[in-house]
C-alpha cells in the first residue's frame, strides 16, 4: 500500500550558507509553518564543508557575507574556513534549524502541479528514492557541482608520476614541505593555496596562462575592532556592513566607470609590494578591465609577500603537456614538480541540477527568465539564491529571503495558493550573468536568460537592491497571483 509523502509548507534544497539564511527567515516569520531543509551530503556548510584546502578562507569581508542577522564576532574581516563554517553551524544550532536538515538527500526532480498547488520532490536517499511534498520551493543549492571540479583535458597527465590534486578534492595528511608545488591556476583559488603552501615550506609555482587582478586587504578590520570597544556587539557590526558595502561598491563602480585609473591604481599599489624591477607587465596585467571577473584578494599581501621572500614564483605560460619531472610549456620552458595541482575552476549547474517540470512539462531552463533574479518564468511558487558576483554572496542571500517573506505574507493576506512569474515577450534578452570568467562562460547555455528591463534585469548591485527587495511593492504586473 503506497504512503502518503510528507508534506511541508516550505521545502528548502541546500543547508550551506543560503539554505540556513531562508530557514532561519521562514521560522521566524511563520513559526506556525512546517518546513524542511534537503541537503545532499553529509553535513551543513555547503561551500565552507566541501572546501578543505590549504589556506582556505573567505574572499570578501566577513562583515558583509557574515547574516544581517546575526553578528559576525571574529577578530578577522577575512576568516579561515573552518571560522566560516562554525559560524555558519552555530547559527543553524542556536536557531534550532539543525533540527530540519534531511541529510544524503539529494534532490534530482521537482514537478508541479497546478491542480494540486504544490511541488512533489524526489531526492535520492542511500540509494533509494524518496518523496515529499511542499506548497513553496526555495533552491538554495549554489551554482556549481559538488562532485567534481573543472579540469582542462592536458595532454600527458599520465606520464606524471606524482600527485595532482584539484583543490575541491583535497586528500587529508598531503606533505608539502621541502616539494617542488606547482599550481596551475590564477583565480582566488590559486592566490590562497600559494602563500598558504609556501607557509607550510613548499616551494611553490603559480603557472597562469593568463593574469588576474590581485590587490591585498588587512586581514582584520580596525573600524570594526575599534567600534566594538564602544558600542554592543549588533551595532558595531551593522556599522562595519554598512562600511565595508559602500566601499566595495564605490570601488566597484569606479572600475566600472574608470577602467584605466583603476588599473593604474592597482598596479601602482603593487610597485610598492613587490621586489624592485618585477616584471609586472607579464605576471599582473591582466587582458581584461577591473571587475569583468572578480579581483583576488590576498590578505595581508600573504602573495607579494612569498614573491619577495623567493618562496613562491609566478610564471605566465601555457601547458604543452605534462611530463615526467613535471610540465613542459609552450614556451619550451620545464617546470620540474613533485606535486602538481589545478586550481582550474568550478563546473557550474543551476539549481543543483534538479529536474523541472510544471504540470508534465519539463522545464527548458535557457527558455526561461529569471524574475528579479530570483524566480523563473512560468514556474509557480519557486524561488533561488544565486549570490553577487561583485560582492558577498550573503548580501544577495539575505534580500531574497527578505523578499520572499514579504511574497509569502502577501499570498496569505490574499488567500493564494500560487505565484507564477509571466513573461512579456516584448522584453528582449541578455545572458544571465555579465560576467567573464572561464566558468561562467562554459555554462551560460545552460541558465536561464535576464531581461533588457526591470523586473527582469539582474543588477549586480546591492545598494539598487534594497529598495527593490525589502521595500518594494510585492504587487507588479509581471507576477500573476491565483487562488485555489
Amino acid at each position: 500500500m503506497a504512503t502518503t509523502p510528507e508534506h511541508v509548507d516550505v521545502l528548502i534544497v541546500g543547508a550551506g550558507l543560503s539554505g540556513i539564511d531562508a530557514a532561519y527567515h521562514v521560522q521566524r516569520a511563520f513559526p506556525w509553518r512546517t518546513y524542511a531543509i534537503l541537503e545532499m551530503r553529509e553535513a551543513s556548510g555547503g561551500t565552507w564543508d566541501l572546501f578543505r584546502y590549504p589556506g582556505i578562507r573567505s574572499d570578501s569581508d566577513m562583515f558583509t557575507l557574515g547574516y544581517r542577522f546575526r553578528p559576525w564576532l571574529g577578530d578577522k574581516a577575512i576568516a579561515d574556513g573552518d571560522s566560516i563554517l562554525a559560524y555558519v553551524r552555530d547559527t543553524a544550532a542556536e536557531n534550532g534549524i539543525d533540527k530540519h536538515i534531511r541529510y544524503r538527500h539529494k534532490v534530482v526532480r521537482a514537478e508541479w502541479s497546478s491542480a494540486d498547488n504544490r511541488w512533489t520532490v524526489t531526492a535520492e536517499h542511500d540509494g533509494e528514492q524518496t518523496v515529499m511534498t511542499a506548497n513553496f520551493l526555495f533552491s538554495c543549492s549554489g551554482y556549481y557541482r559538488y562532485d567534481e571540479g573543472y579540469t582542462p583535458d592536458f595532454a600527458g597527465t599520465q606520464r606524471f608520476p606524482g600527485p595532482i590534486i584539484h583543490p575541491q578534492h583535497w586528500p587529508e595528511h598531503v606533505e608539502v614541505e621541502g616539494k617542488r608545488v606547482v599550481i596551475i591556476g590564477s583565480g582566488a583559488t590559486a592566490v590562497t593555496l600559494g602563500p598558504a603552501l609556501a607557509e607550510q615550506g613548499a616551494h611553490v609555482t603559480m603557472l597562469q596562462r593568463s593574469p588576474s587582478y590581485i590587490i591585498s586587504m588587512p586581514a582584520r578590520d580596525g573600524f570594526a575592532n575599534g567600534a566594538r570597544k564602544f558600542l554592543p556587539a549588533r551595532t558595531a557590526y551593522g556599522l562595519a556592513r554598512a562600511k565595508n558595502v559602500a566601499l566595495s561598491t564605490i570601488m566597484y563602480q569606479l572600475s566600472q566607470r574608470y577602467p584605466k585609473r583603476m588599473r593604474a591604481w592597482i598596479r601602482g599599489w603593487q610597485e610598492r609590494w613587490l621586489p624592485k624591477g618585477y616584471d609586472i607587465d607579464t605576471h599582473f596585467n591582466p587582458t581584461y578591465k577591473p571587475w569583468d571577473q572578480r579581483l583576488c584578494l590576498s590578505p595581508n599581501g600573504d602573495l607579494f609577500r612569498a614573491i619577495r621572500q623567493d618562496k613562491l614564483d609566478l610564471v605566465t605560460d601555457r601547458i604543452d603537456t605534462f611530463t615526467e619531472t613535471g610540465l613542459h610549456l609552450a614556451s619550451g620552458r620545464d617546470l620540474d614538480a613533485d606535486l602538481i595541482i589545478t586550481a582550474t575552476g568550478l563546473n557550474l549547474v543551476p539549481f543543483g541540477g534538479v529536474e523541472l517540470v510544471v504540470d508534465g512539462r519539463k522545464v527548458n531552463l535557457p527558455d526561461a527568465m529569471a524574475y528579479k533574479a530570483m524566480m523563473l518564468s512560468d514556474i509557480p511558487n519557486f524561488a533561488f539564491i544565486i549570490g553577487y558576483t561583485n560582492a558577498s554572496w550573503t548580501l544577495k542571500a539575505d534580500l531574497v529571503c527578505e523578499y520572499v517573506i514579504r511574497l509569502l505574507r502577501h499570498m496569505d493576506a490574499g488567500g493564494y495558493a500560487r505565484v507564477t512569474p509571466v513573461r512579456d515577450e516584448s522584453v528582449g534578452t541578455t545572458p544571465f550573468l555579465d560576467f567573464q570568467p572561464g566558468y561562467v562562460l562554459r555554462a551560460l547555455p545552460l541558465l536561464p536568460k535576464q531581461g533588457d528591463r526591470a523586473p527582469w534585469r539582474l543588477h549586480q548591485n546591492y545598494l539598487r537592491d534594497v529598495p527593490a527587495l525589502r521595500f518594494g511593492r510585492i504587487t507588479d504586473p509581471a507576477l500573476r497571483f491565483e487562488s485555489a
